[in-house]
């Protein structure tokens, strides 16, 4: 067994973002200690550099379709280069939230593709008429995903709801994802359909049941009020919370995921401000957040994008980086195993140049990347 020790470098604290200059031994892509002067086979020189855990990507959508028709195998083909710059600025572990199949992460696992661990949803449910069902008035249904690997999501009653949940976990779902409300736009247009009470539960339900958690697009603070009652793990998004709404998270031990990158590129500064606003709200109920990109969009914006916001909205440096890390890890059940610098979790981890934990330009100080033990990046 070869003991590798990366010297010398500030270790970041996994809860108050302390950062104490020691070393980190790791073998076969495991910490095993923490302390000065540590003895090794390798020897890293990490001096001058911060080493944080990696990082969590808790809502992206690594293999989401472009808007221009194409053959399906153009979504998966575009997902390899995607996973590859995401590990390689640092992004270890990731959440995708509609669009990547099962073959992705048994792709990554086999070692045939590089890129993060990745826990996959497959498509969002959502009753008929709610998003995840796509329908034009000149083409009825559509569906650009149309892939056997992808299940129906759309749903009616409650009993369709568990059908439901039951095709994603035979097809391979990590995670159970709803539409608890519509798109933005859905909602300018007067169109929000939602699923209903019984529905929700219904659908957390046969989730628990199959051993998955729920994780809730919501943009209204009365989607998000109805999907955290109904025990949904994370709320995505949450654009319009109210003090109600993030009551009732913090009640039911729900996350929250902002997503905020892909609103701020929009310029909607209303839409902007509110959002921001759901962040302040949320802190002040002492609801948990956890980092989310929302990558659809492109040019992908990733989580390197999104954390400079999470601490200009009030989360800090120190926050925004436990919220892609630890607190990250907490949501995806994965504390045990990732999310901090600790003895016996796994070696997933980045060496930032320079003091301190600025998150402004992140990708321009990341010197080096492991992912469970293994070098990834120069």
């Amino acid at each position: 067994m070869v003991a590798v020790v990366l010297a010398g470098a500030g270790v970041v604290g996994p809860d108050d973002g302390s950062i104490t200059c020691v070393d980190v031994r790791v073998v076969e892509g495991r910490i095993t200690a923490i302390g000065v002067g540590l003895d090794g086979d390798d020897r890293v020189d990490c001096g001058g550099g911060v080493l944080i855990p990696g990082l969590i990507d808790c809502h992206a959508h690594v293999a989401f379709p472009r808007p221009e028709p194409l053959p399906r195998s153009a979504r998966v083909l575009e997902a390899v280069p995607v996973l590859r710059r995401l590990l390689a600025r640092g992004v270890t572990t990731v959440r995708d939230a509609w669009g990547a199949d099962a073959g992705l992460p048994h792709a990554l696992r086999g070692r045939w593709i590089t890129g993060p661990d990745l826990l996959i949803s497959l498509r969002q449910l959502s009753p008929s008429g709610g998003l995840g069902d796509e329908w034009a008035p000149d083409l009825g249904a559509m569906d650009r995903l149309g892939d056997p690997s992808l299940p129906d999501p759309v749903f009616d009653g409650a009993d369709g709801a568990r059908a439901a949940v039951r095709r994603m976990v035979r097809a391979g779902a990590d995670w159970i994802k709803v539409g608890a409300s519509g798109s933005l736009r859905s909602l300018t247009m007067g169109r929000d359909i939602g699923p209903t009470g019984a529905e929700l539960a219904a659908l957390v339900d046969e989730a628990r049941r199959c051993g998955r958690d729920v994780m809730a697009h919501a943009h209204t603070a009365t989607a998000v009020t109805a999907a955290a009652s109904a025990g949904a793990r994370s709320i995505e998004h949450g654009v319009f919370l109210d003090e109600q709404s993030a009551s009732a998270m913090r009640w039911n031990g729900c996350w929250y995921v902002p997503t905020l990158a892909p609103l701020w590129q929009t310029g909607d500064d209303e839409a902007i401000a509110a959002h921001r606003r759901s962040v302040e709200l949320a802190t002040a109920a002492g609801v948990p957040i956890a980092a989310g990109s929302d990558m659809a969009p492109r040019p992908h914006l990733d989580l390197l994008a999104e954390l400079p916001l999470l601490a200009n909205a009030g989360l800090g440096h120190a926050g925004a980086i436990k919220a892609a890390t630890s607190e990250a890890a907490r949501l995806l059940r994965l504390d045990h195993d990732r999310g901090r610098i600790e003895p016996g979790l796994r070696a997933d981890l980045v060496l930032l140049d320079g003091p301190g934990l600025a998150v402004e330009d992140l990708a321009g100080r990341v010197r080096a990347v492991w992912h469970d033990g293994h070098r990834v990046s120069p």
